[in-house]
């Protein structure tokens, strides 16, 4: 793969992972479109792992206070909100991901089959602009995230394996359906897509080929990489910016 085509799909992997428009699916089509093989394993780790630092980064200090809530006594986080909101994130993340790896484990290879049946994909991708279309109509109830409540955000985190099928798309569709704040909704999705990407980028180690760590291979490897990560920062602050306008039926039509 030369330079240019692993920029191209490392901004594409980078600005769909976040925007609820379906990474998978735009990869598939794109693919389909320039006629570009299939990537590898390899690149395709490094990509997932360019999309990790960006959402590390934009919730760097999100992040920093709930591993910090894990190193205080009960009494002390009592006095913090703030903090005891963070502690218990801890945990919803945890439930939020369940799905995910209950599919990751048992489902990967029979859904790993229809990435290549492009009808599927277009209908998944439809089903995401509809979800999107109807967040106009959803209104806050001030309803609190709970362990139930992020168990059925992570359950539409994991059916989002659909190719075309969006994951922050599905999950901030779902924590709104609820009646929980869309930013908060939109806060929660990102966080819990740490422990996914990461146990995505996990799955396909074994399938890693050490061919794309020579000379030749290297360059195109952390360009891709490197693209990913600059252009999933973005989308996670341009989402974040029209979440709070209240427009995420754009991204549906």
């Amino acid at each position: 793969m030369d330079i240019l085509k692993a920029i191209v799909l490392g901004i594409v992997q980078g600005l769909t992972e976040f925007l609820p428009i379906s990474s998978s699916g735009h990869l598939v089509i794109f693919s389909k479109l320039l006629d570009f093989n299939k990537p590898g394993i390899t690149f395709e780790v490094f990509l997932h792992l360019g999309t990790l630092v960006s959402v590390v980064i934009v919730f760097r200090r999100e992040l920093a206070k709930m591993i910090f809530s894990l190193f205080l006594s009960k009494e002390k986080r009592a006095k913090s909100p703030e903090i005891q909101m963070y502690f218990r994130w801890n945990l919803y993340v945890i439930i939020a991901t369940l799905p995910a790896v209950v599919v990751g484990l048992f489902l990967k290879d029979s859904i790993s089959l229809i990435f290549d049946n492009i009808l599927i994909t277009f209908t998944m991708l439809l089903v995401t602009g509809i979800i999107m279309i109807l967040t106009r109509f959803l209104t806050e109830r001030g309803t609190a995230i709970s362990r139930s409540n992020a168990l059925l955000i992570g359950i539409a985190q994991s059916m989002a394996i659909m190719p075309g099928l969006s994951r922050s798309g599905s999950t901030i569709f779902t924590g709104m359906l609820l009646g929980i704040n869309r930013v908060e909704a939109a806060r929660f999705s990102f966080i819990m897509s740490i422990p996914a990407i990461l146990g995505a980028a996990v799955l396909d180690l074994k399938g890693m080929s050490l061919d794309q760590f020579s000379g030749s291979g290297l360059v195109p490897l952390f360009a891709g990489t490197i693209a990913s990560a600059i252009s999933g920062y973005l989308a996670i602050v341009l989402l974040l910016k029209i979440v709070r306008k209240g427009k995420l039926e754009w991204f549906g039509y």
